[in-house]
């Protein structure tokens, strides 16, 4: 694993990501200032293949902003989208040696079997199922190499991406948000960090007989190495065509998932694209990666139950309170308007008190709409500054749709809200944050 922190992994690093990434935003701002016609479909599957070629944490970035409605022309938010599921993998010779960088060289001798193809491969590593000799079935997810210096590279390249953005944008500034996806990506290349927060999750949904949250295996993990027992489960695509009570299942089950940390702990699993659980037989969720997790400050989540209340009572003073505790400051009573207009459909699904699809529409294009008159709206009035808290929970809220759009569910999402939040007490949360927190090895933020 020579040099794989060093300014060589780096600087090859940078080249490649510069060639694949450099050669859409020349196309696109050809495309937009001078009026140059390009194959988009094809220009976009190229990206895919570079990007998906690449691994790491571009890939992650290009996933994340595949699901921000409008965010990329539609073209590219199809292509991206596929690096959630179709990310190659690596072959045996590689695996070997990572296994044996990361376990010593008799590493075999601690599995009855290993199959060296992947099961699953995604940005930042690819998982492998194996047999413990006591018969276990586990699950071995190894990180490729150079990722430290993959991450360091990606994050200059994605400075430059993000100047060339604020040149033609300035409905957003994104200084915040490039802060947030650093620190997160930098957390996700720490396995270890990953085991305590699957340790966080365990603790959290333990009185959640929905949810299933694997076991890490100390001895047989690393900083770039983690061993679990296996969950097996379906993709969320094999419930297209199952009954609409299955669907619904699924979905309340994976609401409390998701919700369930956040509303009493303070916690969410920022990444819920199809890659990161299945769906076990009797329709309870199996979470399988714990990598992208944000812990907040129990006086954010207060905020996000003011805000619903703000809304729901047409409040506005308590909006403007509201987005100040998220960490929106000094926002004109235009900017507060335009933000209202985002917030209300976010939370359309919990402000009527009956059973319906979480968004009316059979498509994304009513969100897409929504988020372009905001963008338009903010841009018009100078933009604001999104707090870095706002990533991941806004990300977490538009996938889990996304979800509930995909498994049609119907269901009265007012009431599973208020059934989470009905008895919130700021100290409480604080009280169980703490205690959670302490039995998983991790601190408060």
């Amino acid at each position: 694993m020579a040099d794989e922190d060093g300014f060589g992994s780096r600087a090859r690093r940078f080249a490649r990501t510069t060639r694949a990434v450099g050669g859409l935003a020349a196309k696109l701002a050809g495309e937009r200032y001078l009026g140059v016609n390009i194959n988009r479909d094809k220009h976009a599957g190229d990206l895919r293949a570079a990007l998906g070629g690449l691994k790491g944490p571009l890939m992650k970035v290009a996933q994340i902003l595949a699901t921000i409605p409008d965010a990329l022309p539609k073209e590219y938010a199809e292509e991206l989208l596929q690096l959630q599921a179709d990310a190659p993998s690596m072959g045996p010779p590689f695996v070997r040696r990572r296994m044996a960088g990361e376990l010593g060289a008799e590493w075999r001798q601690s599995f009855v079997d290993f199959d060296l193809k992947a099961a699953h491969a995604a940005s930042l590593g690819q998982v492998h199922r194996a047999t413990l000799h006591d018969g276990e079935d586990v699950a071995v997810k190894l990180q490729y190499p150079d990722m430290k210096a993959a991450v360091e590279a990606d994050l200059k390249q994605l400075q430059l991406i993000i100047a060339v953005y604020r040149r033609y944008d300035s409905a957003i500034n994104p200084d915040n948000i490039q802060l947030e996806i650093a620190e997160r990506l930098r957390e996700e290349l720490d396995y270890r960090l990953e085991a305590q927060n699957m340790a966080l999750y365990r603790h959290m949904l333990r009185h959640e007989p929905s949810v299933q949250v694997p076991v890490s295996i100390p001895d047989l993990s690393t900083n770039r190495l983690i061993t679990m027992n296996w969950l097996t489960g379906r993709n969320l695509t094999e419930l297209d065509d199952a009954p609409v009570e299955a669907r619904n299942q699924v979905a309340a089950n994976m609401f409390r998932a998701w919700y369930v940390p956040f509303y009493e702990y303070g916690v969410i699993h920022g990444d819920p694209h199809f890659g990161n659980y299945s769906v076990a037989d009797d329709n309870s969720m199996n979470l399988l990666d714990f990598g992208c997790i944000r812990i907040f400050p129990p006086n954010f989540v207060l905020g996000v139950i003011d805000l619903y209340e703000a809304l729901r009572t047409e409040d506005r003073d308590r909006a403007a309170a509201a987005y100040a505790i998220w960490g929106f400051t000094d926002l004109s009573n235009e900017a507060l308007d335009i933000l209202n207009i985002w917030a209300n459909f976010i939370y359309a699904p919990l402000l009527e008190d009956k059973v319906r699809r979480i968004q009316d529409a059979e498509t994304g294009h009513y969100g897409a709409e929504v988020a372009n008159k905001v963008h338009q709206e903010l841009k018009r009035i100078g933009g604001v500054t999104p707090p870095r808290e706002f990533v991941l929970m806004d990300r977490a809220a538009i996938g889990l749709g996304s979800v509930f759009m995909r498994l049609k569910a119907e269901l009265n999402w007012a009431e599973m809200f208020r059934e989470l939040t009905k008895d919130f007490d700021i100290k409480e949360l604080t009280k169980r944050q703490a205690v959670a927190l302490k039995e998983a090895g991790l601190h408060p933020p």
